[in-house]
Formats: structure tokens, sequence, C-alpha cells
């Protein structure tokens, strides 16, 4: 069976950059038996704590599009945010704007594998893990990394988000 398009062009974006899982090993997309839509339940089918699971969430910062790569332990504080960053409009985006610059759906953002590339955060408290867990394109999909590699394959910027 072949790869989800999505999946496809994550993996395609990981190995392009080289990216690594916490062991040292490149990073491979995984296919979980089922969807996982919040990051307690990627925590959950995982067995590894909620904090390890990197949220991808897309916000339209003054109509520019911003990825956000939160710990599943964090809300984002959309007005703390903002005014780091110097944006004087900063909401969730809408499923259609989501896929429009990313080409993916909510629940299954991946930091990488986009059209184009977008501005990223990662959140610093990532960096408490040794391995991290992001979406892989489709709500099913995940893949293992490390924060310094998340920085890395994204060209995101660390950034205090909660």
């Amino acid at each position: 069976m072949q790869p989800h398009p999505n999946v496809r062009a994550v993996q395609e974006a990981l190995d392009g950059t080289g990216a690594r899982d916490g062991s040292g090993t490149p990073s491979a997309v995984r296919l979980l038996p089922d969807a996982v839509h919040t990051a307690a339940a990627a925590a959950e089918a995982l067995g590894v704590e909620v904090g390890q699971i990197a949220n991808s969430l897309v916000f339209e910062a003054d109509g520019v599009p911003l990825l956000v790569l939160t710990s599943g332990a964090h809300r984002v504080d959309t007005a703390g945010l903002a005014a780091s960053i110097g944006v004087t409009r900063l909401r969730r985006a809408t499923p259609e704007f989501v896929r429009e610059h990313t080409g993916q759906v909510i629940g299954g953002v991946a930091p990488v594998g986009h059209p184009r590339p977008l501005r990223t955060l990662v959140d610093t408290a990532l960096g408490t893990y040794d391995e991290i867990w992001a979406a892989g394109g489709v709500p099913r999909a995940v893949f293992p990394t490390t924060y310094p590699e998340l920085l890395r394959v994204t060209g995101g910027t660390p950034a205090e988000v909660a």
C-alpha cells in the first residue's frame, strides 16, 4: 500500500535534511493503528509523556501563516506570543487556511513537508525531553525527533509560547 501523499512529503523532507531521532537513527514516519487528534491521545498511543508531543498549531499572524510547535503539555498564550513577535493580530487559523498553507489537515499537520516554508516557532519546553514526537502529515502518522533536530529541520526559532 502506498503511503498518503502527505506522509510521503513529510518523509522526503525528513530524509532531505538528514533528520534524526533521539537514538541518532534517521527519523521515520510511523503509522499508528488509529488517528490521534490530540496530544493526550498521541502520548497514550506512543506510551510517552504528553509534554513530549510537539503539537503543530497554525496561526494567522497579521494575515501571514505562523507555525507554532508547542509541547502537548502547554496552551499557547496568544496575547503574549503576539506581543513577543510584534504582530497586532494572532489567531488560530481556519481549517481552510491551514490546508492552503500546509497542504495538511488539522490534527495531522507536520512540522515539515509543506508546499512552502513557514515561519516556525518551537516551544523551548520541548527541549527538556531527549526525544519528542511530531505529526507526520495525517492524523495517524507521527515521527520521532529531538528538540535540536526540530529546530534544524524546520529552520525554527526557539520561543516561550505558553
